[in-house]
C-alpha cells in the first residue's frame, strides 16, 4: 500500500471515528473501505472479474466514472487482453497512466490489498463463490444478475454479507433506470402506483420473459487456445467442450461458454433467472413480497431434452425449458405467472385497474391518471432508500461512501431469485411444489428439496 494511500486511510479512520457518536451508522463501521471522492487520487480502485462482453459493452463504462481500475481478470485470454485496452484507453482520457494488470486468477485480485472494490461479471455459476470471497477478502461488490444459481447459495452469500458488512450491488438494473423524459423511471413509478393503491387490492401479477432457443445435437471440438476451459467449468462437472453452429446471438456460435452459458443448466436457469432475475424481482417488490416468498409453484415446460427426476437425459444440446407456464401463488393471495408467451413485461392487476409496465413503456388508467393525480414528490425517493433514483452505478457508489446497502440489495434479490430457482424446481420435476419462506425449504419433497443446492466439483466449493 501506498504511503498516500495509507495516509488517507487513517485520516479518514479517525474523521469517521469523530462523526460516529453523532450517527446510527447500520453496519459497524469498516475505515479501509470508507471513500471520500474529493480528488481524483482519491478514489477507489477497482478489480474487474469477468471481462467479456457484458463487462466491456455495460459494466465496464459505467465503472470507469466512479474509481480507477487497477486489474482485469478473465480465463479466456481474448477477453482480457480486450478489457485492459478498453480500460488503458478510457482512463488514459482523464490523464490516468495507472498500468493495469492483466490476470486468469480472479484470486490474484482478491490478493491485492488495494483493490477496494470488485466488479463480478462472470457466468451464474461462478458468481456465488467469487463474492463469498471477495467479502471475505474485504471487497465491496458488483455482481451482475442473476446472484445464484441455487436458493443455498443465496444464504450462504447472505451469512458472509452479514459477517462481513460489506456494500453489495446486484445489477438489477431495472430498480434504477429506464423510463423516458415523462417518466424517468417506469419500473419505480410502476411498484409506487401498486403501493398506493392506485389499482385497488393486486389480485394477479402476470411476468412476460419470453422463451429460451432451442438448439441440434453440439459437437464436441477442442477447446479454444485462448480459453482456460477447466477454470471456466469451475464448480460445474467437468464435461467436454462443445461449439457448433451460428446460435440465435449473431455473436456467438452454439455451445456451452460464454453468452450461450445461458441455456445449460449446469450453468444458469435459462431465461426464468436470466429474465427472471429482472421482471421477478419488480413483480415481487410490488405486490409486498420482496422479503417473504411464495407457498407453492407450479407449471408446465418444454425442454430441448427429455428430463428424468429433474435433469436431461442428453448432454449435447441446450437444456433449459423452451417455453414455460408458472403459477406462483404467495401469502397474502397474490397469484403471480411467469411465462414465456406474450408481451415481455410485467402486468398488475387490481380490484381497481391494471397497469402494464416494460423497458419501453409503463401504461394502464394508473399511469393516465398521474398528470391529474402524481404521486407525492418523494414517493420514488422513499422507495429508493431515500436516495435519489438514477443511475445503478453510481447508486452503488454512494452506498460505499455512507455504507448502507444499494437498491438491488442482496436481501431481496435472493428472495427474488428463490421463487425463480423454485419455479424451474418445479418444471424441472413436472410437479407442485410447496415452500415454506421462513424456514427457506421445500415442505415434504425430499427430491425435490435436494434442488436447493447443487454438488460442487472439488477444489471449486464455496465455502460460507
Amino acid at each position: 500500500m501506498s504511503a498516500s494511500r495509507s495516509t488517507r486511510r487513517e485520516f479518514l479512520k479517525q474523521s469517521s471515528l469523530a462523526a460516529l457518536a453523532g450517527a446510527t451508522l447500520p453496519y459497524a463501521w469498516n475505515s479501509r473501505a470508507s471513500f471520500a471522492f474529493q480528488a481524483a487520487n482519491e478514489r477507489p480502485v477497482i478489480g474487474c472479474i469477468g471481462v467479456g462482453d457484458r463487462w466491456r459493452g455495460g459494466i465496464g463504462p459505467n465503472v470507469f466514472p466512479f474509481g480507477e481500475v487497477a486489474a482485469v481478470c478473465d480465463v479466456d485470454a481474448n477477453n482480457v487482453g480486450r478489457g485492459a485496452e478498453q480500460v488503458k484507453n478510457e482512463q488514459g482520457k482523464k490523464g490516468i497512466n495507472r498500468e493495469v494488470e492483466q490476470h486468469e486468477d480472479y484470486r490474484k485480485i482478491l490478493d491485492r490489498k488495494e483493490i477496494d472494490v470488485v466488479t463480478i461479471v462472470t457466468p451464474d455459476h461462478w458468481h456465488s463463490k467469487i463474492a463469498i470471497e471477495a467479502m471475505k477478502a474485504g471487497k465491496d461488490i458488483y455482481c451482475e444478475k442473476p446472484l445464484t444459481l441455487t436458493i443455498d447459495e443465496g444464504k450462504q452469500i447472505i451469512k458472509v454479507l452479514n459477517e462481513t458488512k460489506r456494500v453489495f450491488q446486484v445489477g438489477t438494473q431495472q430498480r434504477s433506470e429506464m423510463g423516458n423524459a415523462e417518466t424517468p423511471q417506469f419500473f419505480l413509478t410502476a411498484v409506487a402506483l401498486v403501493h398506493a393503491g392506485r389499482i385497488g387490492t393486486v389480485k394477479k401479477v402476470t411476468c412476460g420473459i419470453n422463451g429460451a432457443p432451442t438448439s441440434e445435437p453440439i459437437p464436441v471440438v477442442p477447446v479454444p487456445k485462448e480459453l482456460n476451459w477447466g477454470m471456466w467449468l469451475g464448480q460445474a462437472p467437468l464435461v467436454e467442450y462443445r461449439s457448433g453452429k451460428p446460435s440465435s446471438n449473431p455473436n456467438y456460435p452454439e455451445s456451452r461458454t460464454h453468452y450461450e452459458f445461458r441455456w445449460w443448466y449446469e450453468y444458469s436457469g435459462g431465461k426464468m433467472t436470466d429474465w427472471g432475475a429482472h421482471h421477478v424481482d419488480i413483480a415481487q417488490w410490488g405486490i409486498g413480497m420482496d422479503k417473504s416468498g411464495p407457498i407453492s409453484v407450479q407449471g408446465t415446460a418444454e425442454h430441448p431434452s427429455p428430463m428424468r427426476d429433474g435433469y436431461a437425459t442428453l448432454d449435447d444440446r441446450y437444456n433449459v425449458a423452451s417455453k414455460f407456464n408458472v403459477t406462483c401463488q404467495f401469502p397474502n393471495g397474490v397469484e403471480m405467472t411467469i411465462t414465456s408467451e406474450g408481451d415481455n413485461g410485467i402486468l398488475f392487476e387490481g380490484t381497481e385497474g391494471r397497469l402494464f409496465v416494460n423497458r419501453g413503456k409503463i401504461s394502464g388508467k394508473p399511469v393516465e391518471d398521474l398528470k391529474s393525480n402524481p404521486l407525492p414528490e418523494d414517493a420514488l425517493v422513499k422507495l429508493y432508500k431515500g436516495k435519489k433514483p438514477g443511475n445503478h452505478m453510481a447508486n452503488f457508489f454512494e452506498c460505499i461512501k455512507d455504507r448502507t446497502q444499494p437498491i438491488s440489495d442482496v436481501y431481496t434479490h435472493h428472495r427474488s431469485m428463490t421463487t425463480c430457482h423454485l419455479a424451474n424446481i418445479a418444471i424441472r420435476l413436472g410437479r407442485k411444489i410447496e415452500w415454506d419462506a421462513e424456514k427457506e425449504q421445500i415442505i415434504g419433497d425430499k427430491d425435490a428439496q435436494s434442488f436447493v443446492a447443487r454438488e460442487q466439483r472439488k477444489g471449486f466449493e464455496a465455502i460460507a
